[in-house]
């Protein structure tokens, strides 16, 4: 079973403000393990259900090979990922992490990070996908998803 932690976030409780646009705007630590077999790399895509104007995107990787297990604190914040990794693009516009932000005081926002271990070994998109592209060259090659959802609110 697809395992999902973070040594930053805690499921269901709030984000720790230096990974926020409040703070150092630095991705977390992501570990998971349990991968189904058949595994050949995962993606991941961080998401605000919350936002004002639908779904907000905020960060997604792919082509991310099996043999990979964790995303390092900061990584995120590194445009030039190596090992194959590719990042697509957000609502902020640009690739790469892009971390809580809600409207100030428009209350208590989700933010789902959720890791998906695939049957392929690549998406065959180019870096800088959009979060529907990564989601539609995904279907029919997901093997199992792990989510882990962080809180975070402005005053």
């Amino acid at each position: 079973m697809l395992d999902l932690r973070s040594p930053d976030i805690t499921n269901g409780d709030v984000i720790p403000k230096r990974f926020s646009c409040e703070g150092d705007d630095m991705s977390p630590e992501l570990i998971w393990e349990g991968e189904p077999a058949g595994t050949k790399s995962y993606s991941l895509i961080v998401e605000d259900p919350d936002a004002p104007g639908g779904m907000f995107t905020h960060w997604v990787v792919y082509d991310m090979p099996a043999q990979f297990h964790h995303l390092y604190r900061g990584m995120g914040n590194d445009i030039d990922l190596k090992d194959g990794f590719k990042q697509g693009s957000t609502d902020f516009g640009y690739s790469g992490y892009g971390g809580p932000c809600p409207p100030k005081g428009h209350g208590r926002h989700r933010y789902n990070f959720i890791i998906r271990a695939l049957d392929i070994p690549s998406l065959g998109l180019p870096d800088g996908a959009t979060k529907s592209e990564v989601e539609m060259a995904m279907q029919g090659h997901v093997l199992a998803e792990a989510k882990i959802t962080g809180i975070y609110q402005r005053q």
